[in-house]
């Protein structure tokens, strides 16, 4: 009877089977799936799919889907979530372990966000599970913007902690993905951001082979990500994202099975003015994407391609691969599984902004800061000090802790804060001292004592009225009088009646001040907002994807009222917020400064950049800043010049630097006792420095990057060839080189093992003993590298393995690496291959480069190799 009723149920089994489509069929395989769903779509339909903005296809009950998303170090611009330190900040961690934890918790509060989302019939930008990130381009220039994006200048760190953090993205499920994430930007590309749609790349078969795509070759044979992001620039003559070399490099020689997405509106770089101009139109470019590879466009050119099939440019079954692939990312995510199929689903909401999370921020900022210098051990500074001053304009900012591709905060700690918390009893004041660079404006609230409701000026405030439209349309739902104008909203509506995804307000009153000057004023919103002044539009912003201040400098007569009007638009943003913003003449910023200076026992200086300076194509109005990038590597004059005025007091000095790139501090690296590089920190990062520099944490963060001593030592900036930039390559005498970091512990390297002939096909295998010789327990980066004769086209120094470990005081660890053949290559001068051929090598282990030679750099032991037998060729 068992046996009947068993057959019965496979019958019935295989019978609804039959009756269910191939696509909707969870035993199928993804591929047969995809191609089955895709044979059933018009050509509309299949086109409409290959845009980011995918709409829904009801007869197939295919919902829509927003492919852009960003999680650089936290999930970005939707709403609270954990902010991590940017990007160059982890990379200074040197820390595998960490990277991993990060990109879990990451990808939990993606997964837990999505689903919140999805719930609620949310699919636009910045909710959906493709997060294109992480940028593993190579930070060959300090001048470049978007360094701060990156894991620094080397390959071989870049790709180790690429593919940890790839991992913790896509999860370890044999089935569905976590997230999708996008190794960006393939290829050859790091700056200039002014030229980054029109330049063409030419390196050399020595930079590409070794320089510009062994972290891509990694992080897809080793992470298996799943999706790549083209660069706007072209390469060898061809845009990148229209370039079959590049695709063919990925998908033949590397095995990459996922998708490829243009960087935004990159095919429209093909036949724009001024950009490459290598297509007529929008259908021939789009062509040309797609038939060299390019899946997914960011942009709007792939709708041409209805009719460029009816052209001739392209046929639809070239069409149908790119869908097939993106059909199968979307089933592998699991957003056509079964409710419950996906282990991911189950994930809950208040993992997001977790207790666990923020402590994990905090370990992660704590680990990223990199002590560059401690004469006669000035740090850790004393818990006693009774009077300090916090001096800076980086000591108090939101912005310098958030860097760019930022998620929201709940509760940020800026340097300042950290230190008050630290030491509750003491008198820590502030000055900001100095803006960041001449013409940058240090805003604030503009106060409610110069706001009025009335040309009279009889009543502080601004007349304010809240709609529950986008466009200011209707009557308003509330009339109200706001004191001025310091709204972060966040999802919420600024009343329970209104609708928090979809409404605007509208401020009107006059603006009077005490003071005749040139006032710059503006504002800060997401996502829309306009400013007039006596009804002439001032400044105006629309943008769904980040924040960002705007303004314009207006001269104003003291007494006199002007009329101004601010008007507002949330559209579907989660973080709605709206801040009028001013900087007024102030003369004093200096001599307050050196007046809280001299009262105080110690000088904290928080200085460095800002991402209102450096970062993506940006329109900066400073000088020594273009589109992003920097025209120097100094430190702006403004704040050098601020604090050579404080060391003449005589005071102990701490300089605390918050930047995304390397800074040539020269005159300071003289004159200061004791400097911290700290990054843009992230959420936790006041509290981190804070730890720091009163000993409640002992830092061991190291340098993903060069610090020259002046931009006339490297080549220029638009120079792609890697004679004389970075570490590798670099010849001269750096201010801090790669890997430099120091601690409040000391460390011993002895009994370095190592074969001192290997075979060129063999791997070697190195361990080495490390005691922590000081009375503190601490961590120490452990660091190998070869180092082999000059042939003018290889490194002259590479990085082969490095390992962040624990040791308590007076502790020994034996620390083992492992060398492969392939990390031992060079490239053939002739025959362009990579091979390890017969030579003598040295392998150095420490705790920084056995190449440049510093007092406090004698944690260093190494050994030569001869290494012999044929040439091995190393094989894709």
């Amino acid at each position: 009877m068992k046996v009947v009723i068993k057959i019965l149920i496979i019958a019935l089994i295989v019978s609804c089977t039959d009756k269910i489509p191939l696509y909707k069929n969870d035993t199928a395989s993804f591929d047969e799936r995809a191609k089955n769903l895709v044979s059933l779509m018009t050509l509309d339909e299949k086109v409409s799919l290959m845009g980011y903005e995918s709409p829904a296809i009801d007869r197939l009950e295919i919902p829509a889907y927003n492919w852009w998303n960003e999680c650089l170090h936290g999930v970005a611009r939707a709403g609270v979530s954990t902010v991590f330190p940017q990007a160059i900040g982890m990379a200074s961690m040197w820390d595998r372990k960490q990277m991993f934890n990060i990109a879990d918790a990451i990808s939990d509060e993606a997964r837990a966000k999505h689903q919140a989302f999805a719930a609620r019939g949310k699919r636009r930008i910045y909710q959906g599970l493709t997060f294109w990130t992480p940028n593993i381009n190579i930070f060959r220039d300090p001048r470049w913007g978007r360094g701060m994006e990156t894991y620094g200048e080397d390959p071989y760190l870049t790709g180790e902690l690429g593919v940890q953090f790839i991992k913790g993205l896509q999860g370890d499920d044999p089935k569905y993905l976590k997230l999708i994430a996008t190794a960006k930007h393939f290829a050859v590309h790091s700056g200039p951001e002014a030229s980054r749609h029109s330049f063409n790349a030419e390196p050399t078969v020595f930079d590409m082979l070794n320089t510009y795509s062994p972290q891509f070759e990694k992080v897809i044979k080793q992470a298996n990500v799943y999706s790549v992001m083209c660069a706007y620039n072209s390469y060898n003559g061809l845009p990148c994202c229209g370039n079959s070399e590049l695709s063919d490099l990925l998908r033949k020689e590397w095995g990459f099975k996922g998708y490829i997405v243009s960087d935004c509106w990159a095919i429209k770089d093909f036949y724009n003015e001024g950009a490459h101009e290598i297509s007529k139109n929008k259908q021939e470019a789009s062509a040309m994407a797609v038939q060299a590879g390019t899946d997914l466009n960011c942009g709007d050119s792939y709708p041409s391609l209805v009719e460029a099939v009816k052209n001739g440019y392209i046929t639809e079954k070239e069409l149908e691969v790119s869908v097939e692939r993106l059909i199968k990312a979307r089933m592998k995510l699991g957003l056509f599984a079964p409710k419950g199929a996906v282990k991911y689903e189950k994930i809950p909401y208040d993992i997001v902004d977790s207790e666990k999370h923020k402590l994990l921020a905090l370990q992660t900022a704590r680990k990223s800061i990199v002590l560059l210098k401690n004469e006669k051990n000035i740090l850790p500074l004393s818990k006693d000090i009774q009077k300090i001053a916090v001096i800076g304009p980086n000591a108090n900012d939101l912005e310098t802790l958030l860097g760019n591709y930022n998620g929201f905060p709940s509760n940020a700690i800026t340097p300042l804060k950290g230190i008050q918390n630290k030491l509750p009893n003491a008198a820590v004041n502030y000055a900001v001292g100095t803006p960041l660079a001449k013409g940058l404006p240090i805003f604030n609230i503009v106060p409610s004592s110069v706001l009025f409701t009335s040309k009279e000026m009889n009543a502080n405030g601004l007349n304010a009225e809240y709609f529950n439209s986008t466009d200011l349309s209707g009557e308003p739902i509330h009339k109200v009088i706001d004191k001025n104008v310091d709204f972060v909203w966040g999802t919420k509506a600024p009343f329970k009646d209104m609708n928090a995804d979809e409404f605007s307000v509208r401020w009107s009153g006059y603006l009077s001040v005490d003071k005749t000057g040139s006032y710059a004023i503006g504002g800060e919103a997401f996502s829309g907002m306009k400013l007039y002044i006596n009804n002439k539009l001032l400044v105006a912003r629309q943008d769904v994807h980040h924040p960002k201040k705007e303004y314009e400098y207006v001269d104003l007569k003291a007494g006199i009222p002007y009329e101004i009007k601010l008007e507002y638009v949330q559209e579907n943003t989660e973080h709605a917020m709206m801040q009028l913003l001013w900087e007024a003449p102030n003369n004093n910023l200096e001599k307050e400064a050196i007046q809280l200076a001299k009262k105080s026992d110690v000088i904290i200086l928080c200085m460095g950049l800002s991402p209102l300076l450096e970062g993506e194509e940006m329109k900066v109005k400073v000088d020594g800043f273009k589109g992003g990038d920097r025209l120097d590597i100094k430190l702006p004059k403004a704040q050098t010049d601020l604090m050579k005025k404080l060391k003449t007091l005589g005071k102990p000095m701490v300089l605390v630097l918050l930047n995304g790139s390397a800074v040539a501090i020269n005159w300071e690296q003289e004159n200061i006792p004791a400097i911290v590089e700290a990054w843009y920190p992230g959420q936790s990062g006041g509290t981190a420095i804070a730890d720091v520099l009163f000993g409640d944490y002992n830092p061991a963060g190291r340098l993903p990057l060069t610090f020259y001593k002046d931009i006339n030592d490297i080549p220029a900036f638009d120079d792609y060839n890697m004679k004389g930039k970075t570490y590798r390559y670099f010849k001269g005498d750096p201010l801090y080189d790669f890997g430099f970091g120091l601690s409040y512990s000391t460390f011993e390297y002895t009994n370095l093992k190592v074969v001192s002939e290997s075979k060129t096909s063999e791997e070697i295998n190195v361990t080495v003993d490390v005691k922590n010789t000081s009375n503190l327990a601490g961590d120490e980066v452990v660091q190998l590298y070869l180092t082999r004769d000059d042939d003018g086209f290889n490194p002259i120094n590479t990085l082969l393995g490095f390992e962040r470990i624990h040791l308590k005081a007076g502790e020994t660890k034996s620390v083992p690496f492992k060398i492969t053949p392939k990390q031992m290559a060079s490239v053939n001068l002739t025959s362009h291959k990579m091979e390890v051929k017969s030579e003598n090598i040295k392998i150095s282990v420490g705790g920084a480069q056995n190449t440049v030679k510093r007092e406090n750099q004698k944690n260093i032991i190494a050994k030569n190799i001869n290494l012999t037998g044929e040439t091995y060729i190393i094989q894709n």
